[in-house]
């Protein structure tokens, strides 16, 4: 799903759509230039199977695979955003080989959306435990309605995050704080969860202001937008002088685009820039 289509095959993503299977358990919307990805499994609180996990990572190509869109917002259905992995599938899991590809499943899920070239931002309607704080760790920023519960519990049933929790949330809230949600289990609203810097804000409507967040990214260069991304994410698994180099080589690429010329030239000309993506 990496790979995107050469731009004169997408005039439209549902081209694309129409060779994959029919979704069962995930919405695939586009609201202007922002691809909504919802996932509806209301009877189990959008927990995650193999099926929905198959779905969403389709969901995620799709989007990549048009060149229209330039921002994704993934939420859920009803009461929760996603409650968690399917906890009838782990408890039938009956060896480490076996849980183990469970694990990567869900990881390779949360790798294909944090590894999107456009912004992509996770709704938080609701409940987000286990594998739905993790999905939504794999996203650039978290939206969040004054309801909505987080938490990572899995200790609580004698396992641990498989799908990234323990790697994404250290990066983004701390040692400390990370510790404190995964030993305990315990749950956090989302007025707690935006002290520790879980989510980005808090909304009334998180599926709203989540897309009007992505709308405001989209508008952006959609060259500094990925390299920005690949800027941050390199940079957080090296020295600080080696992400400054890394820092350094993408600006220089991205300051020999037509973007960097066309976006320069709007604002000395005071009008909006129009990006062509390269």
């Amino acid at each position: 799903m990496s790979d995107r289509l050469p731009e004169d095959d997408m005039g439209n993503e549902e081209e694309y759509l129409d060779e994959l299977p029919e979704f069962r358990y995930v919405r695939y919307e586009l609201d202007g230039p922002v691809a909504v990805v919802t996932v509806d499994r209301q009877e189990a609180l959008n927990a995650l199977n193999e099926d929905v996990l198959v779905e969403l990572s389709l969901a995620f190509g799709a989007a990549e695979a048009n060149v229209d869109v330039k921002a994704l917002v993934v939420t859920g259905a009803g009461r929760a955003f996603v409650a968690g992995a399917d906890i009838a599938g782990v408890n039938q899991v009956e060896d480490a080989f076996t849980a183990r590809e469970f694990s990567l499943l869900g990881q390779d899920v949360c790798n294909t959306l944090a590894a999107l070239p456009f912004p992509t931002v996770a709704a938080i309607n609701g409940f987000a435990l286990g594998g739905g704080l993790e999905l939504a760790l794999a996203a650039d920023l978290r939206v969040a309605a004054p309801q909505a519960r987080l938490g990572l519990p899995e200790v609580t049933l004698g396992i641990i995050p498989g799908y990234g929790g323990t790697q994404r949330l250290p990066r983004l809230i701390g040692q400390g704080r990370a510790l404190d949600l995964i030993l305990t289990g315990r749950h956090v609203t989302a007025e707690e969860a935006l002290q520790m810097g879980l989510v980005n804000r808090v909304a009334e409507d998180a599926l709203a202001a989540a897309v009007e967040l992505a709308k405001l990214a989209a508008r952006n260069g959609p060259l500094a937008i990925g390299l920005a991304k690949e800027a941050v994410s390199r940079g957080l698994d090296v020295t600080l002088p080696q992400g400054l180099e890394i820092e350094a080589d993408l600006f220089g690429l991205v300051a020999t685009s037509e973007d960097m010329r066309e976006g320069t030239r709007a604002f000395l000309e005071k009008r909006s820039p129009d990006f062509k993506g390269r």
